[in-house]
Protein backbone atom coordinates (compact mmCIF):
# COMPACT_ATOMS: atom_id res chain seq x y z
CA UNK A 1 0.00 0.00 0.00
CA UNK A 2 0.95 3.55 -0.48
CA UNK A 3 2.60 5.47 2.33
CA UNK A 4 1.27 8.42 1.07
CA UNK A 5 -0.29 10.40 4.09
CA UNK A 6 -3.48 11.58 2.34
CA UNK A 7 -3.55 8.15 1.00
CA UNK A 8 -3.43 6.66 4.26
CA UNK A 9 -6.14 8.79 5.59
CA UNK A 10 -8.89 7.82 2.69
CA UNK A 11 -7.60 4.11 3.21
CA UNK A 12 -8.55 4.77 7.44
CA UNK A 13 -11.95 6.78 6.61
CA UNK A 14 -13.29 3.42 4.22
CA UNK A 15 -12.75 1.21 7.16
CA UNK A 16 -14.37 3.74 9.63
CA UNK A 17 -16.80 3.79 7.39
CA UNK A 18 -17.51 0.32 6.36
CA UNK A 19 -16.80 -0.94 10.60
CA UNK A 20 -19.72 1.93 10.68
CA UNK A 21 -22.12 -0.20 7.73
CA UNK A 22 -21.27 -3.28 9.77
CA UNK A 23 -21.44 -2.44 13.47
CA UNK A 24 -25.05 -0.88 12.31
CA UNK A 25 -25.95 -4.33 10.73
CA UNK A 26 -24.50 -6.52 13.61
CA UNK A 27 -26.91 -4.24 16.23
CA UNK A 28 -29.69 -4.57 13.93
CA UNK A 29 -29.57 -8.34 14.03
CA UNK A 30 -29.48 -8.49 17.94
CA UNK A 31 -32.52 -6.33 17.88
CA UNK A 32 -33.97 -9.09 15.54
CA UNK A 33 -34.75 -6.54 12.52
CA UNK A 34 -34.90 -8.25 9.02
CA UNK A 35 -31.21 -8.40 7.96
CA UNK A 36 -31.88 -9.92 4.28
CA UNK A 37 -29.21 -7.05 3.16
CA UNK A 38 -26.78 -6.97 5.87
CA UNK A 39 -23.22 -7.33 4.98
CA UNK A 40 -21.87 -10.54 5.30
CA UNK A 41 -20.86 -12.68 8.52
CA UNK A 42 -22.25 -9.69 10.54
CA UNK A 43 -23.66 -11.28 13.86
CA UNK A 44 -21.90 -11.67 17.19
CA UNK A 45 -19.28 -14.16 18.23
CA UNK A 46 -18.98 -15.93 21.67
CA UNK A 47 -15.55 -14.79 23.73
CA UNK A 48 -13.85 -17.78 22.89
CA UNK A 49 -14.35 -17.09 19.07
CA UNK A 50 -11.95 -14.00 19.33
CA UNK A 51 -9.25 -15.65 21.88
CA UNK A 52 -9.17 -18.52 19.32
CA UNK A 53 -8.80 -15.87 16.98
CA UNK A 54 -6.08 -14.33 18.31
CA UNK A 55 -4.14 -16.85 19.74
CA UNK A 56 -3.89 -17.85 16.03
CA UNK A 57 -2.77 -14.87 14.90
CA UNK A 58 -0.24 -14.81 17.50
CA UNK A 59 1.31 -18.03 16.49
CA UNK A 60 1.63 -17.39 13.36
CA UNK A 61 3.51 -14.68 13.64
CA UNK A 62 5.91 -16.41 16.28
CA UNK A 63 6.47 -18.67 13.22
CA UNK A 64 6.99 -15.46 10.82
CA UNK A 65 9.54 -14.22 13.02
CA UNK A 66 11.28 -17.35 14.01
CA UNK A 67 11.36 -18.46 10.16
CA UNK A 68 12.55 -15.52 8.68
CA UNK A 69 15.37 -15.83 11.70
CA UNK A 70 15.72 -19.13 10.91
CA UNK A 71 16.28 -18.90 7.09
CA UNK A 72 18.64 -15.79 7.62
CA UNK A 73 16.10 -13.53 6.24
CA UNK A 74 14.96 -11.11 8.64
CA UNK A 75 17.39 -7.99 7.72
CA UNK A 76 15.37 -7.91 4.56
CA UNK A 77 12.93 -6.83 6.16
CA UNK A 78 10.72 -3.64 4.22
CA UNK A 79 11.01 -0.59 6.50
CA UNK A 80 7.78 1.46 7.56
CA UNK A 81 6.68 5.14 7.63
CA UNK A 82 5.23 4.82 11.64
CA UNK A 83 1.86 6.68 10.58
CA UNK A 84 1.43 3.24 8.22
CA UNK A 85 0.58 1.85 11.45
CA UNK A 86 -3.47 3.48 11.17
CA UNK A 87 -3.42 1.65 7.87
CA UNK A 88 -2.42 -1.95 8.73
CA UNK A 89 -4.89 -1.82 11.32
CA UNK A 90 -7.95 -0.41 8.84
CA UNK A 91 -6.54 -3.36 7.40
CA UNK A 92 -7.96 -5.72 9.36
CA UNK A 93 -11.88 -4.38 8.26
CA UNK A 94 -12.00 -3.70 4.61
CA UNK A 95 -9.65 -6.88 3.94
CA UNK A 96 -11.69 -9.29 6.18
CA UNK A 97 -15.08 -7.60 4.68
CA UNK A 98 -13.82 -8.11 0.77
CA UNK A 99 -12.16 -11.24 1.48
CA UNK A 100 -13.79 -13.22 4.57
CA UNK A 101 -17.02 -12.00 4.19
CA UNK A 102 -17.82 -11.10 -0.18
CA UNK A 103 -14.89 -13.84 -1.41
CA UNK A 104 -16.00 -16.77 -0.44
CA UNK A 105 -18.58 -19.22 -1.74
CA UNK A 106 -21.28 -20.09 1.46
CA UNK A 107 -24.18 -22.63 1.09
CA UNK A 108 -23.18 -24.88 -1.57
CA UNK A 109 -21.71 -27.42 0.49
CA UNK A 110 -18.35 -27.91 2.45
CA UNK A 111 -16.22 -29.09 -0.68
CA UNK A 112 -17.32 -25.71 -2.22
CA UNK A 113 -16.33 -23.34 0.93
CA UNK A 114 -13.01 -25.02 1.07
CA UNK A 115 -12.13 -24.62 -2.53
CA UNK A 116 -13.12 -21.11 -2.22
CA UNK A 117 -10.85 -20.77 1.13
CA UNK A 118 -7.92 -21.99 -0.80
CA UNK A 119 -8.27 -19.94 -3.98
CA UNK A 120 -9.15 -16.33 -2.29
CA UNK A 121 -6.13 -17.59 0.60
CA UNK A 122 -3.69 -17.72 -2.85
CA UNK A 123 -4.98 -14.55 -4.26
CA UNK A 124 -4.72 -12.68 -0.64
CA UNK A 125 -0.97 -13.59 -0.75
CA UNK A 126 -0.19 -12.93 -3.91
CA UNK A 127 -1.96 -9.07 -3.91
CA UNK A 128 0.33 -8.33 -1.17
CA UNK A 129 3.34 -8.05 -3.80
CA UNK A 130 5.98 -9.95 -1.80
CA UNK A 131 7.06 -12.05 -5.18
CA UNK A 132 6.78 -8.60 -7.34
CA UNK A 133 7.43 -5.16 -7.43
CA UNK A 134 6.95 -2.55 -9.60
CA UNK A 135 9.32 0.38 -8.36
CA UNK A 136 11.55 0.15 -11.72
CA UNK A 137 8.30 -1.34 -13.64
CA UNK A 138 7.18 -4.57 -13.33
CA UNK A 139 9.70 -7.53 -12.03
CA UNK A 140 9.46 -10.46 -10.67
CA UNK A 141 11.30 -11.22 -7.07
CA UNK A 142 11.44 -14.49 -6.64
CA UNK A 143 13.88 -14.49 -3.34
CA UNK A 144 13.73 -16.80 -0.33
CA UNK A 145 12.01 -13.76 2.01
CA UNK A 146 9.80 -13.34 -0.47
CA UNK A 147 8.08 -16.76 -0.55
CA UNK A 148 8.34 -17.25 2.81
CA UNK A 149 6.66 -14.03 3.27
CA UNK A 150 3.77 -15.01 1.03
CA UNK A 151 2.98 -18.21 2.70
CA UNK A 152 2.83 -16.76 5.61
CA UNK A 153 0.52 -14.62 4.13
CA UNK A 154 -1.52 -17.38 2.80
CA UNK A 155 -1.38 -19.25 6.33
CA UNK A 156 -2.23 -16.48 7.57
CA UNK A 157 -5.56 -15.81 5.16
CA UNK A 158 -6.94 -19.63 5.96
CA UNK A 159 -6.53 -19.11 9.58
CA UNK A 160 -8.98 -15.59 9.23
CA UNK A 161 -11.40 -17.98 7.37
CA UNK A 162 -11.14 -20.99 9.99
CA UNK A 163 -11.93 -18.37 12.52
CA UNK A 164 -14.96 -17.52 10.86
CA UNK A 165 -16.39 -20.89 10.04
CA UNK A 166 -14.72 -23.03 12.35
CA UNK A 167 -17.02 -24.66 15.61
CA UNK A 168 -15.68 -21.97 18.08
CA UNK A 169 -18.19 -19.09 15.98
CA UNK A 170 -21.29 -20.43 15.38
CA UNK A 171 -23.38 -17.55 13.52
CA UNK A 172 -19.97 -17.13 11.08
CA UNK A 173 -19.15 -13.41 12.59
CA UNK A 174 -16.66 -11.97 11.19
CA UNK A 175 -15.69 -9.14 13.90
CA UNK A 176 -12.99 -11.99 15.38
CA UNK A 177 -11.45 -12.26 12.51
CA UNK A 178 -11.29 -8.47 12.04
CA UNK A 179 -9.69 -8.48 15.45
CA UNK A 180 -6.87 -11.42 14.93
CA UNK A 181 -6.19 -9.20 11.74
CA UNK A 182 -5.89 -6.18 13.37
CA UNK A 183 -3.42 -8.06 15.89
CA UNK A 184 -1.38 -9.71 13.38
CA UNK A 185 -0.70 -6.34 11.69
CA UNK A 186 -0.21 -4.75 14.81
CA UNK A 187 2.02 -7.56 15.85
CA UNK A 188 4.02 -6.99 12.37
CA UNK A 189 4.45 -3.75 13.46
CA UNK A 190 6.02 -4.19 16.62
CA UNK A 191 8.73 -6.64 15.24
CA UNK A 192 9.69 -3.92 12.98
CA UNK A 193 10.18 -1.53 15.54
CA UNK A 194 11.90 -3.67 17.77
CA UNK A 195 14.10 -4.63 14.66
CA UNK A 196 14.50 -1.08 13.25
CA UNK A 197 12.28 -0.86 10.48
CA UNK A 198 9.89 1.52 11.33
CA UNK A 199 11.17 5.13 10.16
CA UNK A 200 9.97 8.00 12.83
Amino acid sequence: MNENPIVIVLYVGIAVYVGKMYWGDCRAAEAGADCSGAMPGATTAPLGAYMIGALGALLLLGLETGGEIALGVADEQSEMVWYFLFAIIAAGVVEEVIFRGFLVVENKGRAWLVASCLAFSIIFALIHAHLWTTEDGFEWTFTAKAFFSTGILFANSLWFYAVRFGPWNPNGSLIPCMCAHAISNLGVFLVKLVQGYVLF
